[in-house]
């Protein structure tokens, strides 16, 4: 059986790859045997299973392409970035909306019901549903709450979310929706998502590299460790869709850390010289979006169905260092 995943060249994409490729996953009782990456570059994993096709992924063509009757699983991880997305319009539409029509018509008319994952976004909340959460002033937002976001990359998201349940609902595809938190921290250089300062401020010091903050410390941030997001990734995948009953969107466990915390955690792992890189630089284009979003989310639902969250933010940290070792 095959499993596209579209973004497969990037930092999310490329790990969850490795980790299908590695488990024993199968999709109704079916092995997964090969994988098939869309994005404007070739997927880094080598590996005989794996085919990259580059291109645009809104193109119907390029879908056509990918698709084939052994076809049991798309992953869509592609995107626009929330600050590009804000940027340029028409670009997010492109790529975070018109693709994922795109990609759920050419399931429609597969000749099998292929599930389908979509990855969503926290960024689909409106500003100040858990604001205060780290105090315990208010409580995490349900997966049932109706979107209200604040930035196009969340509007995006969220008519996304709504088509994989409508197109579930019709029996076109077997859907679930995750929604992702900040994920923290990331290698390499910041791109340009609002939210990457929060790999910024860790990595950059862990390197022995100034790191401009640009929120307050004291807001709260939904976060969870790569590991953990493309760990649950591949059990959304796993899960049989009558476990999900008609609603298909999951809020992704994660943990509310204030940047402050945060910043605590990096001197209990690294010290105080590495904390004392962190220069605070408000910039009120960013801090618009990022406080936008809750500082948590309700997971019950989740944890109850097998998915899990990492155990602190000194956790993450160290296991970003362990993973720059390998």
């Amino acid at each position: 059986m095959q499993v596209i995943v579209t973004g497969g060249a990037g930092f999310l994409g490329a790990r969850l790859i490795r980790q299908l490729l590695a488990g024993d996953l199968t999709i109704a009782g079916n092995a997964v045997e090969r994988m098939t990456s869309i994005d404007l570059t070739p997927c880094p994993v080598a590996d005989d299973r794996v085919e990259s096709l580059t291109g645009d992924i809104a193109d119907p063509a390029l879908v056509e392409k990918a698709l084939a009757a052994d076809t049991g699983a798309i992953c869509h991880l592609a995107a626009v970035v929330s600050s590009q997305a804000e940027a340029d319009f028409d670009l997010g539409m492109r790529v975070n909306l018109d693709a994922t029509r795109t990609l759920l018509e050419a399931c429609r008319h597969h000749s099998a019901r292929p599930r389908f994952l979509f990855a969503s976004s926290l960024a689909v909340f409106g500003p100040g549903l858990s604001q205060g959460l780290s105090q315990g002033r208010s409580q995490p937002v349900p997966e049932t709450i109706g979107p209200r976001p604040r930035s196009s990359y969340g509007a995006q998201k969220a008519m996304g979310e709504l088509l994989v349940n409508d197109y579930s609902r019709r029996g076109f595809v077997d859907g679930r929706v995750c929604r992702l938190p900040t994920i923290v921290v990331r290698p390499g250089k910041p791109n340009q998502a609002a939210s990457s300062f929060a790999s910024s401020i860790i990595r950059e010091p862990l390197a022995g590299v100034e790191a401009i903050c640009p929120v307050d410390a004291g807001l709260p941030l939904w976060l969870s460790s790569p590991r953990t997001v493309v760990a649950n990734l591949a059990h959304a995948l796993a899960l049989d869709g009558e476990a999900l009953g008609d609603w298909r969107t999951l809020n992704l466990p994660g943990l509310t850390v204030t940047v402050e915390e945060m910043l605590d955690a990096l001197e209990r792992v690294a010290g105080a010289p590495a904390r004392e890189l962190v220069r605070f630089e408000p910039d009120a284009g960013i801090d618009a979006i990022v406080a936008s979003w809750p500082g948590g989310l309700d997971v019950e639902r989740p944890l109850a169905l097998g998915f899990r969250a990492d155990a602190d933010f000194d956790a993450i940290i160290r296991a970003y260092l362990e993973d720059e070792r390998t």
